[in-house]
């Protein structure tokens, strides 16, 4: 889902819905007004709800300069030395397994390409230290890796990491999350507020509740510590 059209009372409710339902701050999306809030007769008919469209902007592309060495050297079309005859995919699992053996661990990164991207699954023993804590140093080893990897290529690649199936574990457990808690909106008649998650996770929250009959869900707060509510219709 690169784009959604939302409505709310005003802009603002608006554009914070189109947000939250791309899981993405407002820096990464173009928005563009489609209607503007009108109150209707007396300001209690014909009550017009304001509508826009948020769309994400393109991925930019990684811009690595050339190193400077002391001895002029050929043009490296802005890749490190060497990098136009070597693998990023590559280079990124070299990369991994090195921080692992820093971590006493020896792991195995089996690398498998999709429609969007690249999928590595770590292999190993006492993985979870490669985990960490729902997933917060796997997705800081994630942030790392696309690093690495964009160091030697020429056009924007995209990596996962994955380790024991965790990425589509932690799916279910939040989707099961998303399910009990609007069950608990819908009884108490409260919204319900989230702990602090990161975008990936939020996204997940919104996809689960966007049909559902009876709540909402919005995000909230800034990053890192941005949160999903849930809250009746």
């Amino acid at each position: 889902m690169t784009k959604v059209i939302t409505s709310g009372k005003t802009v603002e409710d608006a554009v914070n819905q189109g947000l939250a339902d791309l899981g993405v701050s407002r820096d990464k999306v173009e928005i563009q007004v489609l209607e503007q809030p009108s109150k209707g007769f007396l300001g209690l008919f014909g009550v017009k709800a304001a509508k826009v469209e948020v769309k994400l902007l393109p991925e930019p592309e990684v811009e690595i300069q050339p190193i400077k060495s002391a001895t002029p050297e050929p043009e490296s079309n802005g890749l490190l030395e060497g990098a136009a005859v070597q693998n990023p995919y590559e280079e990124a699992a070299a990369f991994l397994k090195e921080v692992a053996a820093g971590m006493g661990l020896d792991v195995q990164v089996d690398i498998k390409k999709q429609r969007d991207g690249h999928i590595f699954n770590i292999s190993g023993e006492d993985l979870g230290m490669i985990i960490g804590r729902r997933g917060q140093t796997l997705d800081a080893l994630q942030y790392l890796t696309n690093i690495v990897a964009n160091r030697y290529s020429e056009n924007f690649v995209r990596i996962v990491l994955d380790a024991e199936n965790f990425r589509q574990r932690r799916r279910k457990t939040l989707e099961d999350l998303a399910e009990r808690l609007a069950g608990q909106a819908i009884r108490t008649g409260k919204e319900v507020v989230l702990e602090p998650m990161p975008p990936l996770e939020r996204k997940v929250i919104h996809a689960k509740l966007q049909n559902h009959s009876q709540v909402k869900t919005l995000s909230k707060g800034e990053e890192p510590n941005r949160r999903v509510v849930i809250t009746l219709k």
